[in-house]
């Protein structure tokens, strides 16, 4: 996949702080559905640091949420037999998130988020996803999406 998952997101919910490509304050990561795992790298920014030297455990959790929110959506056409710019467009949000912390995620090196399919039902995908730096586990963590109802995205 060329295109990130985030550029088929219609405009109208493309203005989420981790992944909408229409908010300039935002992080707007990029996440990229291969065969059955979705990825998402990252290279923080200095001021995204809990302390001198490693990343804020909220940046780790903001983006394991748009991420895992990314791969629900590709899991989801993908099951559907739909290409990611199928209308009407789907749309999923984050039912819960779970983050365990496993070691220190040093700052000035690239983030690597690998996501894959947990659980799939008709209305709730969960996606496991599990941040790296340099091949070494930082983070894991589980997002249960829930599918929005059609008329709820226009």
């Amino acid at each position: 996949m060329n295109k990130a998952i985030q550029e088929y997101y219609p405009d109208k919910v493309n203005h989420c702080f981790g992944c909408g490509k229409l908010n300039d304050h935002g992080l707007q990561i990029r996440s990229y559905w291969d065969g059955n795992e979705c990825i998402c790298t990252f290279m923080p920014e200095k001021y995204h640091k809990a302390f001198e030297g490693f990343v804020y455990g909220g940046l780790i959790a903001s983006i394991i949420d748009c991420h895992s929110i990314a791969t629900a959506l590709a899991v989801a056409y993908e099951k559907d037999g739909l290409s990611l710019d199928s209308e009407p467009a789907y749309g999923f949000v984050t039912a819960s998130l779970r983050i365990d912390y496993l070691k220190p995620t040093p700052n000035g090196q690239h983030l690597r988020f690998v996501s894959k399919l947990k659980e799939i039902h008709e209305n709730k995908i969960k996606i496991s996803t599990v941040l790296s730096v340099e091949g070494s586990a930082c983070a894991k963590g589980e997002v249960t999406a829930i599918k929005l109802p059609l008329n709820l995205l226009g």
